[in-house]
């Protein structure tokens, strides 16, 4: 379970990265005109919420992986949730650039 956990927290360091730079060309974008939409994710993507950044869905996903990580035995369904958001991010994240 360890490891699994270790795995998911080395992904979102890279993701979180990703994301403070998506961010910044999102604002680029936005005080140009562009970037006229509600969300980055549709309902289907497994987030609960709306945002026009990317820091609010990766900080959703460490949130899930802390969860996990404070529970004495890996909860299936809460991990599968957790790495489809973060396969959603890190899909999104590589199309972005």
């Amino acid at each position: 379970m360890h490891a699994v956990i270790e795995k998911l927290n080395e992904n979102l360091k890279v993701v979180y990265r990703q994301a403070l730079d998506a961010d910044k060309k999102l604002d680029e974008l936005q005080q140009q005109g562009h970037g006229k939409f509600k969300a980055l994710f549709t309902e289907d993507a497994g987030f609960t919420f709306d945002a026009k950044r990317f820091k609010p869905y990766v900080l959703d996903v460490a949130a899930d992986v802390e969860a996990l990580s404070n529970n004495d035995e890996l909860d299936q369904q809460k991990l599968t949730l957790a790495v489809t958001k973060l396969q959603n991010l890190l899909k999104l994240l590589a199309t972005f650039k």
